[in-house]
């Protein structure tokens, strides 16, 4: 093992450590030391969640694609895109225990299940698609006759399983009438936007293990899997401006929720979305000359994982600012950490929140986690693979 790999391992070992250690301080003193309240009861663990599951789909789509379309230069990256599939839907999984404020409570689940809950469905489907991915792996790595056959059974599951993920996800908001969330093409815009934050990942992961010497990537394949990011952009900002418009038309639901996205408080990652993470990549990677830039691939693929994030960011917390209910003194915050947030009282009329350093520690150390898990398991596998 180089020294390099030694010092990244115990960076990301101290970032885990601290991250543990301010998971262990919320589970004693309870969800009060976050940034959540009684008007935003959905925090940076619940944008973490929508965004890894996002980036977890988006490599198994193009993975399962592969072998499903017989596509024999994306079957090349197919074993780093699953690991990488994997990685991120265990970090989603973990982001929803740790937002449950006690992990006690996680049997509750199984023995209490209700069949109308949209949060049921998300559980039985990112269970079935870890599975899918293990399964996958296995069959990828195996060594035995037929292996190759199995694969192709697999991939047919994976990909539907993939693409369902994302939209039961996406329903969790889409089904809620109380909320601005409420849109027919929320699991369309959700599905897009994992095709392009997960290959956005990919790409820079197939960069990264590339330098580290794990994998060796073809220039023309990264290029060629650049075109199709600039295609899934423009896909992902075509039905954003069909959700747009359908909220700016006059008289229609949206128009305020609207107006706090494009004027309002979470304004500023509306448009770091649509500049920065839409039409700069699209506009770098659209041109073949470009995409044969390894550098501008790579801060393309940035801005598009940076968008997608602010893209979680406004969806979630933009439907949170103003209260089903109106009329004083307002609602109660419900929370030592957000209690003085407008500086007045416990007491709020429009929804606040910000992440307390005990959510932003333990965001970092789940990440930190994953990103450990994927060069060990990089390591192991793909050198394994390729020796084989």
């Amino acid at each position: 093992m180089s020294s390099k790999l030694k010092m990244t391992y115990g960076i990301l070992g101290a970032f885990v450590v601290a991250g543990v250690a301010a998971w262990i301080y919320q589970l004693i003193n309870g969800l009060g030391v976050t940034g959540m309240n009684n008007g935003v009861s959905w925090g940076l663990y619940i944008t973490c969640f929508m965004f890894f599951v996002g980036l977890s789909a988006g490599g198994l789509i193009v993975a399962s694609s592969a072998s499903v379309f017989h596509i024999a230069e994306y079957k090349k990256v197919a074993l780093p895109a699953v690991i990488c599939s994997t990685v991120c839907i265990c970090l989603a999984g973990m982001f929803v225990l740790i937002d449950l404020g006690g992990i006690q409570r996680v049997w509750r689940i199984v023995t209490g299940p209700n069949p109308t809950s949209v949060l049921l469905w998300d559980m039985v489907v990112i269970t079935c698609y870890l599975i899918i991915n293990v399964v996958y792996l296995v069959f990828m790595c195996s060594k035995r006759p037929g292996a190759e056959h199995k694969v192709s059974i697999v991939s047919r599951f994976a990909l539907p399983v993939a693409i369902l993920v994302h939209s039961v996800t996406a329903w969790i908001f889409g089904l809620q009438l109380a909320k601005e969330w409420y849109s027919a093409i929320m699991a369309p815009i959700f599905v897009a936007s994992a095709m392009d934050s997960g290959l956005a990942l990919l790409l820079l992961s197939l960069m990264g293990l590339n330098k580290l010497g794990l994998f060796k990537i073809e220039k023309k394949l990264i290029s060629s899997l650049a075109g199709l990011l600039a295609t899934c952009i423009a896909i992902d900002a075509f039905f954003i401006g069909c959700e747009c418009l359908t909220m700016a038309y006059p008289g229609a639901k949206g128009a305020e929720a609207l107006g706090i996205m494009a004027t309002g408080i979470t304004a500023p990652f509306f448009w770091i979305e649509i500049i920065g993470g839409l039409v700069i990549p699209f506009c770098l990677m659209v041109f073949e000359k470009n995409r044969a830039n390894m550098k501008l691939v790579g801060a393309s693929c940035v801005l598009v994982i940076l968008g997608v994030f602010c893209k979680r960011v406004w969806l979630l917390f933009t439907s949170f600012y103003t209260f089903n209910i109106s009329g004083a003194p307002g609602v109660i915050s419900g929370s030592t950490a957000a209690r003085g947030a407008l500086g007045v009282d416990v007491w709020a009329t429009l929804g606040t929140y910000s992440p307390t350093w005990v959510e932003i520690v333990v965001a970092l150390g789940v990440v930190a986690l994953g990103v450990l898990a994927f060069i060990a398991l990089s390591r192991k596998l793909l050198l394994g693979h390729q020796q084989a």
